[in-house]
């Protein structure tokens, strides 16, 4: 029987060292999961900004301007940053439909294999959507 205190059990620091507590919520899936979807989301929000703003450009400077800021993202450079932003969408989509699901009592004994099949599904969509922009370099 596992020593306790007042009904908590008492870990020993082997057991401490495969439980999730203190250092170890660093070695979970989970928490890894969660500091990336909160990453993505920022990323997301900034993209917004920068969007409209350079929407908002376009359409005050008019069609020559526009076709100006069309050509600029032509760049591989930019080509690469719109990889890195397919692939924030992705991992935030598909991670959101993980915690909506966990949220409603699907996949909860199972959210390490759930997580798995929804980074797997990104990347299958990350690399149609690569083969496709990477082919207009």
């Amino acid at each position: 029987m596992r020593a306790s205190f007042e009904g908590v059990p008492i870990l020993s620091a082997k057991e401490r060292d495969t439980a999730n507590v203190g250092t170890g919520l660093w070695k979970g899936v989970g928490m890894w999961a969660w500091v990336l979807f909160r990453i993505s989301g920022l990323v997301l929000v900034a993209y917004l900004f920068i969007h409209v703003w350079i929407i908002s450009r376009g359409r005050m400077g008019g069609p020559v301007e526009l076709d100006q800021l069309f050509e600029t993202f032509d760049t591989p450079f930019l080509v690469v940053l719109e990889l890195m932003l397919v692939a924030a969408l992705m991992y935030h989509a598909l991670n959101g439909v993980r915690i909506l699901l966990m949220d409603v009592g699907v996949g909860i004994r199972r959210h390490k294999a759930v997580f798995w099949v929804c980074m797997l599904v990104a990347a299958a969509v990350l690399s149609l959507f690569a083969g496709k922009a990477l082919g207009l370099i």
